[in-house]
């Protein structure tokens, strides 16, 4: 079963994303990860959907997305996204 990972984010500083960009995707795919959408354009259809920019990650099980985002390699990586956007993360079980 696959594992996904799914954030909805506002970016804040795109200037400054834009490293976190350069640098999550080698981690991403050292764990095996692959992106299946990176922002894109949408229609909200039901409900809210608070932040524009939705990415969706998929990797080859649950267990390696965790291992993934707790890694030593995406540790750095990470507080770049934190001081530059605003949103919500889940990780998933999927098929």
């Amino acid at each position: 079963m696959s594992g996904f990972v799914i954030a909805n984010l506002n970016i804040k500083n795109p200037e400054a994303y834009k490293e976190y960009v350069g640098k999550v995707v080698a981690t991403i795919k050292k764990f095996g990860g692959e992106y299946l959408i990176r922002a894109g354009e949408y229609k909200v259809m039901e409900g809210e959907w608070k932040n524009p920019r939705t990415v969706v990650i998929k990797f080859p099980n649950y267990d390696k997305a965790l291992e993934w985002y707790n890694s030593e390699e995406y540790k750095p990586v990470k507080p770049i996204r934190l001081a530059n956007s605003d949103g919500n993360m889940i990780i998933i079980k999927g098929v």
